[in-house]
């Protein structure tokens, strides 16, 4: 996908992937909406495009359905047309194992990682069958491949956004809409504290272990679009869990188990 002149919508655009992602579209020629539930990390994504005209900004929330549908007519006014949808929004759980986590925290992790990506799909999925070649991006995650003890339900809902876009992308074999799911590792991205979750154990984690940067990951997303990819891992972690998962998957369960018991 040539993507000069080419309007794409991005989920998460105030922020880490999604904002670099808004960045490096609109480095490539691209036209973008972005769309956080920040107004206020949207206007710094806005700052760092140094008020590029090809941006414009959607303060929204992906899991208030009836905003969500409304959204494209909107994009239509300011941009003609839509060729490009990034889902990126997305939040993580507490740090807990299931049996302390309440309803409440298990609803909110589904219903934006998962809702709110069914939510914009079913949204912007009758304008980019309408395009000549068109892009949908969902971003799911590792802990999608093989479970993180602490992170079950934010795998689970992710998880749920692989088997939605691979379910997408056989219903959409005879379009030109092309779907790409993207599996990130550790990403230095602050998801944990937008997620309004502290984190405690091993403080040094993050330094002793090698985080992708936001800039790359968004590299590998874009370049995926470009290329028409169907699926990609970012990280050598994330790499790790899919070779992982499928030459020993139960003795992979139980080594993630044993590497997190001092952070849950």
């Amino acid at each position: 996908m040539n993507l000069t002149g080419k309007v794409i919508a991005v989920t998460g655009g105030g922020a880490g992937i999604g904002r670099a992602t808004v960045l490096g579209l609109l480095s490539r020629g691209a036209r973008v909406a972005a769309i956080d539930l920040n107004p206020d990390g949207l206007k710094e994504t806005a700052d760092l495009a140094a008020a590029d005209k090809r941006l414009t900004l959607h303060p929204l929330n992906i899991t208030d359905r009836e905003d969500v549908l409304a959204l494209p007519d909107s994009i239509l006014e300011q941009h003609g047309q839509v060729d490009g949808l990034v889902n990126i929004a997305g939040v993580i759980q507490p740090f807990v194992h299931i049996k302390d986590l309440d309803f409440a925290k298990m609803e909110q992790v589904m219903d934006v990682n998962f809702w709110g990506t069914v939510n914009t799909v079913k949204a912007f999925l009758p304008q980019l069958l309408t395009r000549p070649e068109a892009s949908l991006v969902n971003v799911s995650s590792m802990g999608a491949i093989l479970p993180v003890p602490g992170q079950s339900v934010y795998g689970a809902s992710k998880a749920a956004v692989s088997l939605l876009t691979e379910g997408l992308y056989a219903e959409l074999q005879d379009s030109e809409v092309h779907v790409t799911e993207v599996f990130p590792g550790a990403v230095g991205t602050e998801i944990t504290k937008n997620s309004g979750v502290t984190r405690t154990g091993d403080s040094n984690e993050s330094s002793t272990r090698k985080i992708t940067s936001p800039e790359t990951a968004a590299e590998k997303i874009i370049e995926a679009m470009e290329k028409r990819r169907f699926r990609v891992h970012i990280g050598n972690d994330a790499k790790l869990f899919d070779a992982l998962s499928r030459l020993i998957p139960q003795r992979a369960i139980g080594m993630i188990a044993k590497k997190m018991k001092d952070i849950v």
